[in-house]
């Protein structure tokens, strides 16, 4: 590390920027692929919930058809 008798160059500053990049890009593609997860999951719920909400409003609606002989 710099003592504070020492100036602070130009490229410290750009290793220690690269390294904290590189820190964060690695957290942001972590969180980025459970986003991912948790959204393709609850599409699927929500897919499934209109499905059967949608069979049941279909049974409520079909007509009973008899047939006499």
């Amino acid at each position: 590390m710099n003592t504070s008798s020492q100036k602070i160059t130009r490229q410290d500053l750009e290793s220690k920027f690269q390294v904290l990049q590189d820190d964060i890009q690695g957290v942001a593609d972590q969180q980025k692929s459970k986003f991912a997860i948790g959204v393709s999951i609850a599409s699927g719920i929500v897919i499934l919930c209109a499905y059967a909400m949608g069979r049941k409003a279909g049974r409520k609606r079909r007509s009973v058809l008899e047939i006499r002989r």
